[in-house]
């Protein structure tokens, strides 16, 4: 309209002019009256008027081919997609957000060089211990999926395929492979964890199993639950078959009763618990009985297994976990406290026995710069940048944690000159946070044990371990 009023009004100022003009020209004689010739003048003003209609029509015209061409343009920008790329990787988005695809990746560099290792000899080396591509998406709003294929260590393992379908915050269910619901430390994500390798009781839970589960967060975040069933899997396993027809059902639960209160000093402290139960039945060649290993990875304790029935120790029962488990961050502190109780019926030749294996951890965080720790690791407030003097994040952490094997596994189901009955476990590390998604670790850790040699105690374990990461 402002257009079209601004059009004819250059239309219509030459025509005021010329009468502006005659009202202001000097009078004639006023004697003789000017001549005019009348039917002239309306032929005049009929003309201007014809003219001025068809000028207003061209006009509209114009205006609605203006706001057709706005209105295509508007409706491609609508149906566009959109690509983004940022510190949560590379996001290609659909412009109604109903179908995503995210980009995302896990690198981990890592360094392990040994000390006092003269009667078990392990290698100084550097190794790529971890190699993930993560492909996340969403498909039709209300379904999301997760890829996580892993080259790390010479080897090709997929960690994660599943799919999500999101009823609801409070309600979602998911089905493939992925965590199980149990450990508190295994539930981190890999680039979160503040140690170099997990603490001692990550032994004991399942790491990955194929199933169904169902869960979600109640009040947002306030109240949070896990249950799903599995195929079941040893201690620290990580399969994509099951070997027999018995499942493993899985449960947690997880609170963080003042998420929502005002106290800040309390709005991460979380408790729960969290169980499994189910039945594993082994064979010669697919034991069901889990090794275990200590940070530096070498394993300290594994059930007797030659391939032959009277001298391979199986799963022969029932199996059984369960896991009370907390943390809680304030300001620049941290704590993470888990326990996990491992129950298991172990056969061998006419032998049979329920076995209790035990493990428990604390760690505690304390950040040197003034940042926030938090279970899914900390965000710098002043990301490295040398030219604005400003240098990321730092923290300190020590931990203790500790397992210990039921001694009646010894004799008849593991070798006391080769499996060590117990190990405890005390280590401090200190982490540089360059951004949220470049990290540097450093760790000392040193492992004692009880048994695990032929002359009485395994060696003590001291290692050094450190970590370039870049997570995205």
């Amino acid at each position: 309209m402002k257009f079209r009023r601004l059009v004819l009004t250059a239309a219509l100022l030459p025509v005021l002019g010329r009468g502006i003009a005659a009202q202001d020209a000097p009078p004639g004689d006023q004697g003789t009256p000017p001549k005019q010739d009348e039917g002239r003048g309306d032929e005049d003003n009929g003309d201007l008027r014809k003219r001025l209609e068809e000028l207003e029509q061209k006009l509209k015209i114009l205006e609605r081919q203006k706001e057709v061409e706005q209105e295509v343009s508007a409706g491609k920008a609508k149906d566009a997609a959109t690509v983004v790329a940022g510190k949560d990787g590379f996001v290609i988005k659909s412009a109604d957000g109903a179908h995503q695809l995210k980009i995302r990746a896990l690198l981990q560099t890592d360094g392990r060089f040994w000390g006092d290792d003269q009667v078990k000899p392990a290698t100084d080396t550097f190794e790529l211990r971890r190699a993930r591509p993560i492909i996340e998406g969403t498909v039709s709003k209300f379904f999301d999926f997760r890829i996580v294929p892993d080259f790390g260590e010479g080897k090709t393992v997929l960690q994660d395929a599943y799919v999500d379908w999101r009823f609801t915050p409070w309600m979602r269910l998911r089905a493939g492979k992925f965590k199980s619901p149990v450990g508190l430390e295994r539930l981190q994500s890999a680039g979160d964890i503040v140690f170099v390798e997990r603490a001692l009781p990550a032994n004991l839970v399942p790491n990955r199993d194929v199933g169904l589960q169902l869960y979600g967060d109640v009040l947002e975040g306030v109240f949070s639950y896990a249950l799903g069933v599995f195929n079941g899997v040893p201690d620290a396993g990580n399969v994509d078959l099951d070997t027999n027809d018995s499942k493993e059902t899985a449960a947690r639960i997880f609170l963080q009763p003042f998420k929502r209160s005002s106290v800040q000093s309390l709005q991460s402290l979380g408790f729960g618990v969290a169980a499994t139960y189910g039945h594993s039945l082994g064979t010669t060649t697919a034991t069901g009985l889990p090794s275990y290993k200590t940070s530096g990875q070498q394993t300290f304790f594994s059930y007797r297994s030659d391939g032959t029935v009277p001298n391979t120790a199986i799963a022969d029962g029932r199996r059984y976990r369960v896991s009370p488990q907390a943390y809680w961050y304030a300001g620049r502190f941290g704590a993470l406290a888990e326990y996990v109780e491992s129950y298991q019926e172990v056969g061998r030749t006419t032998s049979r026995d329920d076995l209790k294996n035990r493990a428990w951890q604390v760690t505690a965080i304390f950040a040197l710069s003034d940042d926030r720790p938090t279970y899914k690791g900390i965000a710098p407030k002043r990301p490295f940048d040398p030219a604005g003097h400003a240098w990321g994040a730092f923290e300190i952490v020590a931990r203790a944690s500790a397992l210990k094997v039921d001694d009646k596994a010894f004799t008849v189901y593991a070798d006391p000159a080769t499996a060590a009955s117990e190990a405890r476990e005390r280590g401090v590390g200190f982490n540089w946070y360059a951004s949220r998604n470049v990290k540097l670790m450093l760790d000392y850790i040193q492992t004692r044990f009880s048994g695990g040699d032929a002359a009485g105690d395994r060696e003590d374990e001291k290692v050094l371990l450190d970590r370039f990461q870049i997570s995205f």
